[in-house]
């Protein structure tokens, strides 16, 4: 059951590659939301379509790797440059203008690679639990980590390529209960579980294998490149890439203001979505000139 079905549905094929959109409401200004790592679809942000629907024409697609797109065989298939030209081939299918845009984690990368090398695309962009490698970053996110072999697997040692291959399923419902950090989850864990399994690791890992471009460097530089008004979003207690991460990345982005929400994880559009979607209203609404907002702070 969907608290609201899509106004039209169509598929966009990029070199082979079939990626999957939906479109909701009929309002003059679009908002494109970029999916995050193909663990999870674009039904990550069912809390936000039905109240932004009715304001604007709201756009969702399914990253490459999971939900009703495909899953191509080639690491070099996943890289940040094909996740980016699949946005902009949605963009393009759906007539999206100059868009809002809204990206989770690395949605967030792929929205600050399109504003910064299609400017006349974004309006303004919003980034929530950014997955941009600049600031703090766990030593349990690093490739030596990842490969490590293990004759046991506890706790964030999950996160192992040797795992996902042997445990899938595991894995995925440890990185989920990470994502929601917060008591009284279970809802959100549910469901993201359920959407994680709709794909397999043998996808995921094509993933990790591609070329992202997310080295610190080239993570400043893109970030100087950004124009538009950017909100940044950031959960005090995220699990995955670490609650300084945030303020990290609005300082690489010219005039990005940052919220901070205490006591939120990796995902506060699910886990506290009429805040989050307030937030992103008052953004909007005022052209993302808001200046008491910035190193803002909002309790839940």
């Amino acid at each position: 059951m969907r608290a609201k079905l899509p106004d039209q549905t169509g598929n966009v094929v990029r070199d082979g590659v079939r990626i999957h959109y939906e479109v909701y409401g009929t309002g003059p200004q679009s908002m494109v939301f970029v999916p995050p790592w193909s663990i999870v679809h674009s039904r990550c942000y069912k809390a936000q379509l039905p109240y932004f629907s009715e304001r604007f024409r709201c756009i969702t697609f399914d990253a490459r790797g999971n939900g009703l797109s495909d899953r191509p065989d080639s690491a070099e298939a996943y890289s940040l440059e094909n996740h980016v030209a699949d946005a902009l081939a949605v963009m393009d299918a759906t007539a999206a203008g100059k868009a809002i845009m809204v990206g989770l984690s690395f949605g967030g990368m792929v929205t600050c690679a399109i504003a910064a090398h299609h400017p006349e695309r974004v309006k303004a962009a919003i980034l929530a639990g950014t997955a941009a490698v600049i600031g703090p970053t766990f030593p349990r996110m690093t490739q030596r980590h990842f490969l490590a072999a293990r004759e046991r697997y506890e706790g964030w040692d999950k996160y192992n390529r040797d795992y996902w291959l042997k445990n899938y399923p595991d894995f995925a419902e440890h990185f989920v209960r990470n994502i929601f950090s917060e008591p009284h989850s279970t809802k959100q864990i549910e469901d993201a579980i359920g959407w994680g399994l709709q794909t397999d690791p043998q996808a995921i890992l094509r993933g990790m294998d591609a070329e992202w471009t997310n080295d610190r460097d080239s993570v400043l530089r893109l970030g100087t490149q950004v124009p538009c008004p950017t909100l940044v979003i950031q959960g005090s207690q995220d699990a995955v890439v670490g609650p300084a991460r945030g303020a990290a990345v609005a300082d690489a982005i010219p005039h990005a203001q940052l919220i901070t929400l205490e006591g939120c994880g990796h995902a506060p559009h699910l886990r506290d979505p009429v805040m989050t979607n307030l937030l992103i209203r008052d953004f909007v609404s005022s052209g993302g000139q808001r200046p008491r907002w910035r190193r803002g702070q909002v309790h839940r």
